[in-house]
């Protein structure tokens, strides 16, 4: 299954022809208009999607060959612990019947405390019993590396790693490349655009069921993507019995 994963920084109308020759499977975009409230040639395209956001415009979007099924998963966002609240952005969905897809897009969401991966880890307290010993992947624009992480929080990003470790879901990235989370050679986003502005914040996180050998990842070159958007593209091809 060939996976990619994309913050098109907006306009996908006028960006999914970039596709056209990848023969994927699964487009996770972030920061995408709503199919079914754009152009007629951009609804054609999406033939087998699923889409949520608060503005038409720039929301999170799965986009899959015809021949997959695709299911949006209902999970409730409602946490009893906290005040309830709609998480952002998250998009659950299962896919031919037997894999556990999330797509991820974190956001601030007005959140002073608990914004970008505060979201994710508050996701997962939610729904990690859902994942356990399942085939799941957990996948996009996370807006986090551990870099960032602060001394006095719980739901730093390492946090939230060493969460999906516990589920036995490792991110391929640093699976493939052997690198510890933070000390990243190549980056996925381009802060204005500026390749003297370099971070690593988007991931695909893969259960123990899609780690092999032969398993690949490879990150978007700036030749062709950056006129496009600040991030680059990850290409996931995921062989599995």
């Amino acid at each position: 299954m060939k996976l990619i994963t994309w913050n098109c920084n907006g306009a996908f109308r006028n960006k999914n022809h970039l596709f056209d020759e990848d023969d994927y499977d699964i487009l996770i975009i972030q920061e995408c208009e709503n199919p079914l409230q754009s152009t007629k040639h951009y609804e054609d395209w999406a033939k087998n999607h699923l889409w949520i956001g608060n503005n038409k415009n720039k929301g999170l979007g799965v986009f899959c060959k015809e021949n997959i099924k695709l299911e949006k998963l209902d999970w409730s966002d409602i946490n009893s612990n906290y005040k309830n609240e709609q998480l952002e952005s998250f998009l659950p969905c299962l896919v031919n019947d037997e894999i556990i897809l999330i797509a991820v897009w974190t956001k601030k969401a007005n959140s002073e405390v608990f914004g970008y991966i505060g979201q994710m880890w508050k996701y997962l307290q939610l729904h990690k019993e859902k994942l356990k010993d399942k085939k799941v992947i957990i996948a996009g624009d996370f807006n986090s590396n551990v870099i960032w992480d602060k001394w006095d929080r719980w739901w730093n990003h390492s946090d939230v790693v060493n969460e999906f470790e516990e589920l036995g879901i490792k991110s391929l990235y640093h699976y493939i490349s052997n690198e510890k989370q933070g000390s990243e050679t190549k980056p996925t986003f381009y802060l204005q655009r500026k390749i003297e502005k370099p971070y690593h914040i988007d991931y695909v996180f893969l259960s123990k069921y899609f780690i092999t050998q032969n398993t690949t990842l490879n990150i978007g070159n700036t030749d062709k993507w950056l006129e496009s958007s600040d991030h680059m593209p990850i290409i996931c091809e995921i062989i599995y019995d």
